[in-house]
This record gives structure tokens, sequence and C-alpha cells, in this order.
């Protein structure tokens, strides 16, 4: 039996963060993970330029049961720290939309980092590892296909069910309700929609047609790309909306944000305009989308022959246009999963378990969930650091 002070189960960025920071303090870390390398979800992250934080990061960002909850990980950790990480190893970075940081080359260049901290804080890593079986009994043990190993402490970062074409499962979950803590209801998040059967008829031509709207779901709206495609709508305000919307909500959309499109109608119809309202629509819309937009909303005919409340109503229906979403995609294609380990079992300011003395749970598996930009990883490295102070 091999005997450490910790043992990680998880080598994406949290459960890495973590076992640096162990290190750091003199702990002998061992990290297992079932893939056959680490950080494959870092790899793909922003287009395999890996968007690692956001310098507007706070608890705003945050979608969670307890909304307080990160915030503790997040004023010890922040985003100017990982950036004099990433400086101290000479990664070059770039400052993208609404604060988003990249980097300049690739997403492997985190992971090297990752991995040269890992060796200086003298971290075992073992790929291709599977869990068997998981006890305490004074200290934590784990059977797997590399023999069975031991530990004071036990740090879960496997993070949540999104991309499981690269592994991810919930072994997280069921190692925490093991040990009787509560597991929120997970759904996958930053995800595309899927039209409802009779939208879909009407729309699905539109596929791969974008605009710029701005999208709402109750109390909530983000202005971005919405794409139409050949199941329904994605891109990135369409994403973002996915986390807070629940199955029978109305998505809001207006098509054309910031542009008075009612006094266009009465400027046009004050010049006894006889251009057909699709054809109108068309010089603010792409020419198709008008066009069915039109067909399915109103009855199209040149602008002169509406009177002002017909008007005013289109112009109201251009800038609400409602949808009934049928579901959105799945976790195959979701960015994260929304919910997890219910953080009301764990302290805030060390990740550690309420219930199992030395049990520790970072990044994803929790029930925080970040927006689209930077936000999901920021976490990850600040729970998995803060988690390192004690683990």
């Amino acid at each position: 039996m091999f005997k450490k002070d910790v043992i990680i189960i998880g080598a994406g960025a949290s459960g890495m963060m973590c076992a640096i920071e162990s290190g750091k303090r003199g702990r002998s870390v061992l990290v297992l993970d079932h893939a056959d390398q680490i950080g494959k979800k870092i790899r793909i992250s922003g287009g395999g330029r890996c968007n690692f934080t956001n310098i507007n990061a706070s608890s705003t960002n945050f979608i969670s049961d307890n909304p307080h909850f990160c915030k503790s990980a997040l004023s010890r950790f922040g985003p100017c720290d990982f950036i004099a990480l990433l400086e101290k190893h000479g990664v070059q970075y770039e400052e993208r939309e609404e604060g988003q940081l990249f980097c300049v080359k690739d997403s492997g260049e985190i992971i090297k980092m990752l991995e040269k901290e890992s060796n200086d804080a003298g971290v075992t890593i073992i790929l291709k590892c599977q869990i068997n079986d998981l006890k305490k009994e004074e200290a934590f043990i784990i059977s797997t296909n590399n023999g069975i190993f031991q530990s004071e402490s036990l740090v879960i970062a496997t993070g949540g069910l999104s991309y499981p074409r690269i592994g991810a499962s919930g072994i997280g979950h069921k190692i925490a309700k093991q040990f009787g803590l509560k597991v929120t209801g997970m759904k996958p998040a930053l995800v595309p929609f899927i039209f409802s059967k009779k939208d879909l008829k009407i729309f699905g031509e539109l596929s791969g047609i974008s605009i710029d709207g701005i999208i709402k779901c109750k109390k909530f709206e983000f202005r971005g790309s919405i794409l139409f495609t050949h199941r329904g709508l994605s891109g990135p305000a369409i994403l973002q909306i996915s986390s807070y919307w629940r199955e029978g909500d109305t998505i809001v959309i207006d098509l054309l944000p910031g542009i008075d499109i009612f006094g266009i109608f009465i400027e046009k119809q004050q010049n006894r305009s006889k251009i057909d309202m699709h054809t109108l629509l068309s010089e603010f819309l792409p020419s198709r989308l008008a066009k069915i937009w039109c067909t399915s909303n109103i009855q199209s005919k040149p602008v002169n022959q509406y009177n002002e409340k017909e008007l005013k109503k289109i112009a109201f229906q251009i800038h609400n246009w409602e949808i009934k979403p049928d579901t959105t995609e799945d976790f195959k294609t979701a960015e994260v999963t929304l919910g997890g380990i219910d953080t009301s079992e764990l302290s805030s300011k060390t990740m550690e378990s309420k219930k199992v003395k030395g049990l520790y749970f970072t990044g994803e598996v929790l029930d925080v969930t970040g927006q689209l930009g930077g936000y999901n990883l920021h976490w990850a490295w600040a729970s998995g650091f803060v988690a390192g102070q004690y683990a």
C-alpha cells in the first residue's frame, strides 16, 4: 500500500492547482486520473487557446443555490494571481471582449506550466488510473488498477458531466453521496436550445444565419451573437441564457437592439414608401430571416398600408420576439454542468466536507457554475487554490 499525505482524484484545472498548492506546503501529493494526459478540458477550452480567466470575475458571474459560497475563494485567488503565474512562466496572453483572457499561442502552454509547477512542488501523477473502490477507515483507502493508495486527505476534483467524450463522468457526485453529502439537481448549461417541432419547421432553414441580438429570460439578459442551427439556436448569447432557462420558460429576443425600428417605420410611412415590410427589414436583418420572420409573425405588405397602431405592434414584436424552446442539447455539447454537490455541505473557506474530516471537493463537481467567458476555469483555479492551503 502506497501512502501519501494527500490524494487528489482528477488532473484537471482545479485538481492540478490544488496539488501544486498542497505540494508547496511540503505535503506529499498524489494525483490520480483515468485519462491518458492531464488537463483535457483545459486543452479544448477557448477553441484551443484556453479562455483561462476573466478580469471582471466576481461572485455575480456565478450561479449556485448559495450565491455567497464562491466569494471566499474568489477573494483569495483573483485573476491577477493567475496572471502572475503565467508571467512567471513567460506565457503570453491577450484580452478579448468583455475581459476574457486567452493564450496568444495555445492552451498547451497552460498545461506545460501546470506540469512544471507540480514537478517543482514534488507532486506525483498517475494517469490511466481507474478507481475501483474508495473508503475511509482511519485514513482514506483508494483501490485502483495501479494498486492501493492511502492518504490523510482526499480531494475530489473530477469535474461535472459535460464533455463525456473526453472522459467526464459522475464519479465525483457518486463519491459525495457515498459519504452522505447532498447533490443538487443537475442539467446541461452553456448549451444550445432545441426548437419545438413547430418552430423547427419554420426556422430550421435558417441554419447558419447569425445576428447580434439581446436575449432575455425572466430577469436575466445578455447581448451577443445568436446563431440559427439545424436544430435550434446557439451562439454566445444563447449559451449564456441557457444557464438560467428552465423547461417551459419562454425566451425573448430583441432582433434589433439599439435601433428605433418604429421611428424608421414612421419615417417611411410619412414618405409614402411602398417598400414591402420584409424588404425593409432585410436592410437590418439577413434577408432570409426577415422574410421568414414576417411570414410567421405578421402579414407582410407595403409599409404605407399599415396604420400607426399596427406599426407599433410590429416594432414591439421585433424587439420582443418570443420563442419557447422545446429543450436544450445534452451534456455532449454543454460546456458545463449546472448544479452539483450542495455547497451547504462544505466550508467555503477550505472546501472541506463538514461531515467527513479530510474530504475536500473543488471545481465543477460543486454547485457553482460560471457564466461564459473564462469564469468556470477561474472557479477551478480559485477553489483548487483554496483547498490546497488546507488539504
